[in-house]
């Protein structure tokens, strides 16, 4: 069974309204849970965050089965508010207007990048931050909206909630840090998992979206040199979004990065153009009304047939 109707309107949602301001949203109120079992029951061991993991999968699908229950039992089950409402509700688990609105807002505002990515961003060129904004965008595309809309359509609320949950862990506690190396291990594993098929459709798509690939889809490498290119990234899924938006832009990013005063070393991906400008960024964009098309036509007949 595929909750492609609610996929449908829950992405329709996101993509007219965004966030809703009016309420706290379920991705901050993940964030204070995980906030206080750190303060209370941190340890430095793999067996600790596996609780919290645990616990915060099962608090979430405890208050997604209430919300359900309560819902259910104040409509008849052939409703047709029912995927309305569970629409509405599952729009809070895809952030598209807001990623889009983010980047946007960086090629007025470049200072406004500190707010998205977490390197050191005090010193960097022009160049720099549009870079960051675009890795940002691709992987973004993938763990925002992508990720969340495909567990949403095999597995209901349920599915885009936990993903979120499981997203937020990673987001916080998923660092190899000496605090995190072992306490987040279990979170960035499980983000992992469910970030493997959502990060390569979304890389399969910013490809077949490029109007490059249309114009002359030879220009694009070899299907192995993207995949190789893709796994020098320290993520096993985040460096496909970014392989194939750099390949759709013909630009080069990635490369060294400093966090916390102290250089990294990443790999590049794509070509060899390194000066990034604005026009770049609204080329990156630009996929947003591609994507969107693509989404909506599949989910709406997805939604028609089943």
């Amino acid at each position: 069974m595929l909750f492609a109707e609610t996929a449908l309107i829950a992405y329709v949602t996101d993509s007219l309204l965004g966030e809703f301001h009016f309420i706290r949203h379920p991705v901050i109120l993940m964030g204070d849970y995980i906030q206080w079992f750190e303060k209370y029951f941190y340890k430095d061991g793999i067996f600790r965050g596996a609780l919290l993991s645990l616990s915060l999968i099962t608090v979430t699908l405890l208050i997604i089965s209430l919300i359900t229950y309560i819902i259910h039992s104040l409509l008849p089950p052939d409703s047709y508010l029912l995927p309305i409402l569970y629409g509405i509700i599952a729009s809070t688990t895809i952030a598209s207007k807001m990623l889009y609105d983010s980047v946007k807002d960086i090629i007025t505002h470049p200072h406004h990048i500190k707010y998205l990515v977490s390197r050191d961003t005090e010193c960097l060129s022009r160049s720099e931050i549009n870079k960051a904004a675009i890795e940002t965008y691709a992987e973004n595309l993938s763990d925002g909206v992508i990720a969340p809309l495909f567990w949403l359509l095999l597995l209901g609320l349920p599915g885009a909630f936990v993903y979120k949950a499981v997203n937020t862990l990673d987001s916080m506690v998923g660092y190899r840090t000496p605090r995190y190396e072992k306490f987040g291990k279990v979170s960035a594993r499980l983000d992992d998992w469910l970030n493997y098929i959502p990060a390569r459709l979304t890389a399969l798509l910013i490809l077949l979206l490029s109007p490059k690939f249309y114009r002359s889809p030879t220009r694009y490498p070899p299907l192995s040199t993207l995949i190789r290119q893709a796994s020098h990234h320290d993520s096993p899924n985040a460096g496909y979004p970014i392989t194939a938006m750099a390949w759709a832009l013909d630009i080069r990013i990635g490369g060294p990065t400093r966090y916390f005063g102290k250089v990294k070393k990443k790999a590049y991906f794509g070509l060899k153009r390194e000066e990034i400008t604005t026009e770049d960024i609204r080329h990156a964009l630009a996929f947003r009304n591609r994507v969107d098309r693509m989404v909506l036509g599949g989910l709406a007949v997805l939604s028609f047939i089943s």
